[in-house]
C-alpha cells in the first residue's frame, strides 16, 4: 500500500509540474501575441484575442487532434486567466515591454520549450502512440504562433526567413516521444528536453542559423558562351548562303 500511495503523489505531483510548467508557456506566449497586436495599434479587445490565441491556440489545436474535449483552452479558468493577465499586463506596460524585445524572443523560446514536450507528454497519456506524439507536439508548439502570424496578416515564423523555429519544435518532440515510449519521461527529463530545445532555439539566433532553402543541384542552367554574352554572331551550325537569299520571302524549298 505504501508503494501505491508513493506511486500516486508522485504521478499527482508530475500532473502538478506540468500544470504549472503549461501555465508559465500560456504566460509568456501571451505576452509576445499581445506585443503582436500593440505593435499593430489594435485595441484591448484585440490585444487580448492575441494574447488567448497565441497562448493557447497549440493547445486549442493538440486537444481536439488527439480528442481530449471540450479543450482546456476554453475549459480552464486557470489557462484562460493566465492569457489574458500576459494580454493585460502588455496592454497597459507596452512601452517598457517593447523595449525588451530580446527578454520576449527569449521568453517565446521557453515557450516553445515547454509547450513541445507538454503537447508529447499528453498525447503519449492519452495513448496516440509516438509518432502522433510528435505531431502533436510539434503543433503545441507553432500553432499559437502561426494563428497569431496569421491574424496579423504577416508570414508566419515558421515560413519566413528561414529560421529555425520548427526545426527544434520538431527535434525536441522526437526525442520527448522516444524517451516517453521508454517510460522514462518525467519532470526531470521534460525539463532537460526543455532546456535542449531552449538552447537549440537561441543558439539558432545567436548564430544567425537557416533551414536550407531550395537546392540548386540539379536544373542549374549552364553558362553561356563567352562570345555570345559579348553579343557576337556563333559560327556553330551557321549555313552558308547566297546573297540576298538570306532575306525575308526569299526561302527556296529543298
Amino acid at each position: 500500500m505504501r508503494g501505491v500511495h508513493l506511486e500516486i503523489n508522485g504521478n499527482a505531483l508530475l500532473d502538478d509540474a506540468y500544470m504549472w510548467l503549461e501555465l508559465a508557456a500560456i504566460f509568456f506566449a501571451g505576452v509576445s501575441g499581445a506585443l503582436a497586436a500593440v505593435r499593430k495599434n489594435f485595441d484591448i479587445f484585440s490585444v487580448l484575442l492575441l494574447a488567448w490565441v497565441t497562448g493557447l491556440g497549440g493547445g486549442l489545436l493538440r486537444d481536439v487532434l488527439i480528442g481530449a474535449v471540450p479543450p482546456v483552452g476554453i475549459t480552464s479558468w486557470k489557462y484562460v486567466t493566465a492569457a489574458l493577465l500576459a494580454g493585460a499586463l502588455v496592454h497597459l506596460f507596452h512601452v517598457r515591454l517593447d523595449r525588451l524585445r530580446r527578454a520576449i524572443i527569449v521568453f517565446d523560446a521557453g515557450a516553445l520549450a515547454m509547450f513541445v514536450v507538454i503537447g508529447v507528454h499528453k498525447g503519449l497519456e492519452y495513448g496516440v502512440g509516438p509518432l502522433a506524439a510528435v505531431f502533436v507536439g510539434m503543433l503545441t508548439g507553432i500553432g499559437g504562433g502561426l494563428v497569431r502570424d496569421l491574424l496579423v496578416d504577416e508570414a508566419p515564423i515558421v515560413l519566413r526567413d528561414r529560421e529555425l523555429y520548427a526545426i527544434p519544435a520538431t527535434a525536441g518532440a522526437v526525442l520527448a516521444a522516444w524517451v516517453g515510449e521508454m517510460g522514462h519521461l518525467n519532470y526531470v527529463t521534460g525539463g532537460l528536453i526543455c532546456l535542449a530545445i531552449f538552447g537549440f532555439r537561441l543558439v539558432s539566433l545567436r548564430l544567425r542559423w537557416q533551414a536550407p532553402g531550395p537546392w540548386q543541384g540539379f536544373g542549374v542552367p549552364r553558362r553561356t558562351p563567352r562570345r555570345l554574352r559579348r553579343g557576337g554572331p556563333s559560327r556553330v551550325g551557321r549555313r552558308r548562303t547566297a546573297p540576298g537569299t538570306d532575306l525575308p520571302g526569299t526561302e527556296t524549298s529543298a
